[in-house]
């Protein structure tokens, strides 16, 4: 007897021209350079966007001059076991109580936090809720190499000191962001989120998928 596949839940942001971006960012662009036709067989685009549009993974060059890039960084963390944990409506900083509750013995290496009922795909948000720097302390304390959340940073918008990244950086945690959770019940599934081998990047694209365990 053959048994079925685990379930997937593919919890990426769409990306295509009116995907929002942080103010002043480079948003994305695409055009084509060849079209099916007369003496042509395919079509081929060219793209130009931030590596930080749509759902995507931090490099340690985001934070540090002296850190990796995305194509240097290992893939262990982005791929294995994880917790979702809703977290909805709190803010502006997500603190240890607001997920204390679901961080239980037996603890994932990975944790990702919703915040919105509804992640807004189609506009900027300002007002995003982000990581308390003491709650990614304590989830490092707790062995998490990698945290996710629903905004589009684990720092406050307006934020020029980046704490909670600089926690992420001194504690070599791997970190995901924008990603689309709406779906998503609270529990522990297969994280699948690998960034591109982007060589000299401080960030990639990724196409972030949940699969449920048997």
């Amino acid at each position: 007897m053959t048994l079925p596949s685990p379930r997937l839940w593919d919890i990426s942001a769409p990306v295509h021209a009116a995907s929002p971006v942080f103010p002043g960012d480079t948003a994305y662009a695409q055009q084509w350079c060849a079209t099916i036709g007369p003496g042509c067989p395919v079509n081929v685009s060219a793209i130009t966007l931030s590596p930080h549009v749509g759902t995507h993974a931090d490099a340690p060059l985001h934070y540090d001059p002296a850190g990796d890039s995305i194509g240097a960084v290992g893939l262990d963390a982005f791929i294995g076991p994880c917790r979702v944990i809703h977290a909805i409506g709190r803010g502006p900083l997500i603190g240890w109580d607001d997920i204390a509750p679901a961080i239980t013995a037996g603890l994932p290496a990975r944790v990702l936090v919703r915040t919105y009922e509804r992640m807004p795909v189609d506009r900027w948000d300002g007002q995003l809720a982000a990581f308390a720097p003491e709650t990614i302390e304590r989830l490092a304390d707790r062995g998490v190499v990698l945290v996710g959340i629903d905004t589009a940073s684990i720092d406050p918008a307006d934020s020029k000191q980046l704490l909670s990244h600089q926690v992420i950086r001194r504690r070599g945690l791997r970190v995901l962001e924008n990603l689309v959770l709406d779906e998503v019940p609270e529990g522990d599934y297969e994280l699948i989120a690998l960034p591109l081998k982007l060589t000299t990047a401080d960030a990639s694209p990724v196409r972030a998928v949940l699969r449920a365990l048997r």
